[in-house]
């Protein structure tokens, strides 16, 4: 499984990324966030599914940026570009992958700004090459290991979130994952897109640089649980035999 968050706000994107790959009893670690940049033109992609179909569809995408007559001013060109490709791959690959026993199946993240769009945009792409545009008013979409991430972001995150907040959330959002299921973990990747700049900022953190991060978050969830007013539960707790 994976762990892929994309946000969108009104300052701009923010992109984070887990590094596990499972493989049958096997771990490894590999960057799952690729950045295509070109002038007036920043695209970051994220993926979760088979390796192999994601390392495929990214190596055909990136040759479409090398072609000299290529031009992409709207980020949706490039999402259709990309979903070309991946479907080019399942032409080639899904019956082998399937008499495998494996099922063709890549979800994915494009985020960015090309020079005619008029604000960062963010996608998700199904594996069937179609896509969606993710808005204002849930804006956010994960990819991989959803559920346990969704709360805190449900709860605190909105479009006028400043990037600072939202980088916190993201890290909370990966962080209850990572303790709730063993195939999601660190290096983290994230991304930061300020809007209208096209230039993407990349960093990856290890475990120890957010361990007290972690640890802070889950001291503070202890504190706010006994902090919850009581009077609620005293209907049910006076039934309790005596």
């Amino acid at each position: 499984m994976t762990y892929c968050l994309g946000i969108k706000l009104r300052s701009g994107l923010l992109a984070l990324a887990d590094t596990r790959i499972t493989s049958g009893t096997e771990t490894t670690t590999a960057k799952k966030i690729s950045i295509h940049k070109e002038d007036h033109s920043s695209i970051f992609i994220m993926t979760s599914g088979l390796r192999s179909v994601r390392d495929k569809a990214i190596t055909y995408f990136q040759e479409v940026l090398d072609e000299p007559d290529h031009t992409f001013n709207k980020l949706y060109k490039a999402v259709n570009a990309f979903g070309q490709q991946l479907r080019r791959v399942a032409e080639e690959d899904r019956a082998a992958l399937t008499a495998s026993g494996l099922y063709f199946n890549l979800f994915t993240i494009v985020g960015g700004q090309c020079k005619d769009d008029d604000e960062p945009k963010l996608y998700l792409l199904y594996p069937e090459g179609n896509w969606v545009e993710i808005g204002q008013n849930t804006p956010f979409v994960i990819i991989g290991n959803s559920g346990y991430g969704k709360p805190i972001l449900n709860r605190t995150l909105t479009y006028e979130t400043n990037m600072s907040i939202a980088l916190k959330t993201a890290f909370l959002s990966f962080d209850s994952t990572r303790v709730s299921a063993n195939d999601v973990d660190f290096p983290i990747d994230v991304v930061l897109y300020k809007a209208n700049s096209f230039t993407p900022t990349e960093h990856r953190f290890e475990k120890d640089d957010l361990s007290k991060v972690s640890e802070f978050w889950a001291q503070e969830l202890q504190v706010a649980l006994q902090n919850i007013p009581e009077e609620w539960m005293n209907v049910v707790l006076n039934k309790l035999p005596k």
